[in-house]
């Protein structure tokens, strides 16, 4: 191409290449091209079109400083050494675009000031003189600029003018349209609510995660405890503000490590400082310290808590995916042992859970396969071998096999499982209620175990009145047995609550397995029971001066006094039967009497054998 046209606008080879540079960059917006990509096109055809001129593009950061964009004929260390330098020059120098007839600054690069920390690189490269043009945003922000290099001591020709506002004004439609694909972006990978990345960002972070350095990283999944309860009692609006508090709080206590909220309430936080890696301890606990001052939410006062499970990258954690698995199993546990700490993951809890999983998988199998049934063990007089009651007990069919609950019990810690295996035992022992009220049998009641998930999920009064009162059961035939674990754990105040629900109802409350957590009998003050049954470790080590005999004698005696029933579990000796008997406790279970037997045993049991049973029996033989 003839140069001597380009300084002639009006010319058809001068307009032509123009809109041909003009066509091949907007090609290349509009196909998609990175905005470096699309830069170094611009300054290479603009050189094309000016051969007298360098073109560089350089974004400019929030403080002010440059960074090299694209610079395609500059060398690789005069690129570097613009990087980090101040948009001050560029910025004011002058701006060639300005309309006809405003004042076109050029920097004479070799004696004004503003341009010394440029003069090593044009000395090199023999340029004299820069025609700066910044770019600026929708606001007025300087987000880019575009200098142009001249190696004559001389300001733009019309031509070169108009070269140049076509190049800014190109240079402007690429990073207005980056910025809107990095918006979109943002969005995509941004939780609206907390403002934190989400389940996106965390799933792009995670593969990026190198893993061929054990311990260089540690993934920590948390659970806030909560929110749940907080969105039942309150609403959604004071959920969304405990969540938005939370992450706040979540992410300012681990900085530098990133934040991701990945679910309803569940967060991540991925760490890679090595002096955070050497205390992950501390770690958690500044989390939860950092969660637990009281949070305003939309009016509510609310004490934001979390559970945490955490694991570090091992020389066995090929993929980074392993080690968030392992994370998920390390936070699994941590509910299960007690919500509001932190665990962290060792190899051998992968099995643990493995087996847990699998005996979800095997009794959400049985219930969908009506594989679920239910045994019963008596309550007998120590004095008559009358039967005052039963416990129901939950069984599996596996083939001809019944399984007890004591093999699957894993899978109850698994709120879904734990909530329909009672509904399904609730159901059964109603119907069998029902039966053995229609046969005339002096039936008392029944006892039926219910989890922590039974009773802080809100549901169980609603299937326990909906079953009974379906088969038309009297509800003061029941009662519920909750162990020590569910009844003093963890202090949920909606365990309490469900528990002082039920007792209003009618039915009455059995403690299950007393002796062998960390029950106390202060605790009885607060949420009274009916019947403390005494864990069959006493019975086993029962003696005439033993500390076992002791205690149940105390008991005994602080039960009679508190108008609370007591009934002894395991017994199964006379010997046993006898002491027991001597300690003023006049209730047992166990093999003395009999095992859990099916329905059908249980009913000749009861027809045999339930109080006033025989004594009706006689008086009927007498005529």
């Amino acid at each position: 191409m003839d140069r001597s046209g380009y300084d002639q606008p009006g010319t058809v080879d001068a307009g032509g290449a123009l809109l041909l540079f003009q066509n091949a960059i907007l090609g290349m917006i509009a196909k998609g091209d990175t905005l470096a990509a699309t830069c170094v096109r611009l300054c290479i055809e603009f050189e094309r079109l000016l051969p007298d001129v360098i073109c560089s593009v350089l974004t400019v950061d929030a403080d002010g400083c440059l960074h090299p964009l694209a610079a395609p004929s500059l060398a690789l260390r005069d690129v570097r050494a613009l990087d980090g330098l101040s948009v001050e020059p560029l910025a004011k120098a002058g701006d060639c675009t300005a309309p006809s007839g405003a004042k076109v600054v050029v920097g004479d690069i070799e004696t004004d000031p503003r341009w010394a920390a440029l003069r090593p690189l044009a000395a090199s490269h023999g340029l004299h003189v820069c025609w700066p043009s910044p770019i600026v945003d929708a606001d007025g922000v300087t987000v880019a600029t575009i200098a142009f290099y001249c190696r004559a001591r001389r300001g733009p020709s019309a031509f070169e003018r108009d070269v140049v506002r076509n190049c800014v004004y190109l240079c402007q439609i690429a990073i207005e349209r980056h910025q809107r694909v990095i918006e979109r972006e943002r969005r995509a990978n941004t939780d609206a609510l907390t403002r934190l990345p989400n389940r996106a960002a965390f799933n792009d972070a995670l593969p990026e995660l190198k893993c061929d350095e054990p311990g260089s990283w540690a993934l920590f999944v948390l659970d806030l405890d909560n929110l749940k309860v907080t969105n039942d009692t309150f609403g959604h609006r004071a959920g969304d503000r405990l969540l938005q508090i939370a992450g706040r709080r979540i992410a300012a206590a681990v900085h530098p490590a990133r934040t991701f909220r990945i679910g309803g309430d569940e967060f991540a936080i991925i760490i890679e400082s090595a002096e955070t890696l050497r205390d992950l301890d501390g770690v958690a606990a500044r989390i939860l310290v950092a969660l637990a001052p009281p949070a305003d939410c939309g009016g509510q006062i609310i004490v934001p808590r979390a559970t945490i499970g955490g694991a570090v990258l091992s020389a066995e954690d090929f993929v980074a995916d392993r080690v968030r698995q392992n994370a998920d199993f390390a936070l699994y546990h941590a509910k299960e042992t007690g919500r509001g700490g932190f665990v962290r993951y060792w190899p051998g809890l992968r099995s643990t859970m493995t087996r847990r999983l699998g005996a979800i998988r095997d009794v959400g199998a049985a219930l969908r396969d009506d594989r679920i049934d239910v045994h019963y063990q008596p309550i007998f007089r120590f004095d008559t071998r009358e039967i005052v009651g039963l416990e129901a007990l939950c069984r599996m069919r596996v083939g001809d096999t019944i399984v007890p609950a004591s093999a699957f019990h894993a899978a109850t810690t698994d709120v879904h499982v734990a909530t329909a295996l009672t509904a399904r035992v609730v159901s059964l022992v109603a119907a069998d209620l029902r039966r053995w009220l229609d046969l005339g049998i002096p039936f008392q009641h029944v006892g039926i175990n219910v989890s922590s998930a039974d009773l802080s999920g809100g549901t169980l009064e609603g299937v326990l009145v909906t079953a009974f009162e379906r088969a038309g059961v009297p509800l003061d035939h029941v009662i519920l047995e909750v162990t020590e674990s569910v009844y003093m754990g963890d202090g949920d105040q909606a365990v309490q609550e469900a528990i002082r629900a039920l007792r209003e109802r009618g039915m009455r409350i059995a403690l299950d397995d007393f002796g062998t957590g960390f029950a106390s009998l202060t605790h009885l003050l607060t949420v009274p029971v009916d019947i403390i049954k005494i864990d069959k470790a006493f019975v086993d080590h029962l003696a005439a001066d033993s500390v076992s005999m002791t205690i149940v004698e105390g008991l005994v005696r602080i039960a009679d006094k508190l108008g609370v029933r007591i009934v002894a579990e395991g017994v199964e000796t006379e010997d046993q039967a006898q002491q027991l008997q001597d300690a003023g406790c006049t209730l047992g279970q166990g093999y003395l009497f009999s095992r859990a037997v099916d329905r059908d045993d249980a009913t000749a049991l009861l027809l045999d054998c339930a109080q006033y049973a025989r004594a009706r029996a006689q008086i009927a033989a007498r005529g």
